[in-house]
């Protein structure tokens, strides 16, 4: 993985997409942090499908969604109260 300062990066655009494609991803730095990471087509699509679903999706799927433990409620301790 090479890394491209940002100035390189805007100068030679051309490139650093072509070095994403034949070598794999490609960091990009401002002022000496990493910035971003191009990532060809193929890797970035792997990565999205396997990440975890959002909690939109989580809510509008038709799989159960008690499938998982509730505490008990009205067991928790309580503060003593404070006379004024």
């Amino acid at each position: 993985m090479k890394i491209w300062p940002v100035q390189d990066a805007k100068a030679r655009f051309s490139e650093l997409l072509d070095a994403c494609v034949s070598e794999g991803p490609q960091v990009v730095t401002r002022r000496g942090a990493e910035t971003a990471v191009l990532v060809p087509i193929a890797e970035w699509k792997r990565l999205n499908n396997a990440a975890r679903p959002t909690l939109k999706e989580l809510l509008m799927t038709d799989e159960g969604r008690a499938d998982f433990d509730l505490p008990q409620r009205g067991l928790a301790k309580r503060r003593a109260s404070v006379a004024l």
